[in-house]
């Protein structure tokens, strides 16, 4: 439960989120107008890769949160983490989608999230593209610019949309049961590149639900906080692999939350 004073800290917190979001998403998009021009690295493997532009938006990212709030820590993708006195972490995706980004892809988006006492406080997931800004904060809802998010609440698995993502060979014989087994059920399975997006879609109710094998808190806890506060089923992240650790994520519309996550084994 938030006492006043920490109410207080997580507002503030949030009005600069929007901000610095903002400031970031601008200066992404510089760079993915000219993404065919970008030097890239290999991270873990040909599937994880890395530009300038993921580094320059993450320290970007870092220096507006410094600036504002000096003793809060930060965890991101590209910098890893730095310690906190204030009882709060940022943790932060610079680009989520960074494959799709460098294809010139528009499904890509800025990710800031704010976690204090085990949990997350604060989810943003900026889609530059659009200009969409889709934000929740723990007990206050889900929103996307004014607009209050929900979850599909009626379509069941039968024609509803379905969001999946994987990233390593082992994980292809899985995810091929998955996809087969939501084919059987009638359903459709996408694949848009960015895990917070997709996130954000299920919170919008645009995807009933999503599910990825292995991932790190900086690709879902913003889009799990979405996708809670607009009323859908997900898995406390930080209670399982934590803020450093990676593993599943699931998230779904209650109605169809049982069934697909028999499907995923989760």
């Amino acid at each position: 439960m938030q006492t006043p004073e920490t109410a207080s800290g997580v507002a503030g917190r949030l009005a600069a989120a929007r901000r610095i979001i903002g400031v970031a998403g601008d200066r992404a998009k510089g760079y993915f107008d000219r993404y065919d021009s970008l030097s890239v690295e290999t991270k873990s493997s040909r599937q994880d890769v890395v530009s300038i532009a993921d580094r320059d938006v993450e320290d970007l990212i870092r220096a507006e949160i410094h600036a504002a709030f000096p003793l809060d820590g930060l965890f991101g993708e590209e910098r890893g983490g730095e310690g906190e006195t204030s009882g709060y972490t940022w943790v932060v995706d610079p680009i989520d989608g960074t494959a799709c980004f460098l294809h010139g892809l528009a499904s890509w988006c800025v990710v800031i999230a704010l976690v204090g006492d085990g949990r997350t406080l604060i989810g943003l997931v900026l889609d530059p593209m659009s200009g969409r800004l889709y934000q929740a904060i723990a007990g206050g809802g889900a929103w996307c610019d004014g607009r209050r998010l929900s979850v599909d609440r009626t379509t069941p698995i039968g024609g509803g949309l379905f969001a999946l993502g994987a990233s390593t060979v082992a994980q292809g014989a899985q995810m091929g049961r998955i996809v087969e087994g939501l084919l059987n059920a009638g359903g459709v399975f996408m694949r848009n590149g960015s895990a917070a997006l997709s996130l954000a879609h299920v919170a919008a109710g645009h995807y009933l639900g999503f599910y990825e094998p292995r991932l790190s808190s900086w690709d879902c806890l913003a889009g799990l906080l979405l996708v809670e506060e607009a009323g859908g089923v997900v898995d406390d992240f930080l209670a399982g692999p934590g803020l450093s650790g990676k593993g599943p994520v699931f998230a779904a519309a209650p109605q169809v939350a049982e069934a697909f996550r028999a499907l995923t084994g989760e």
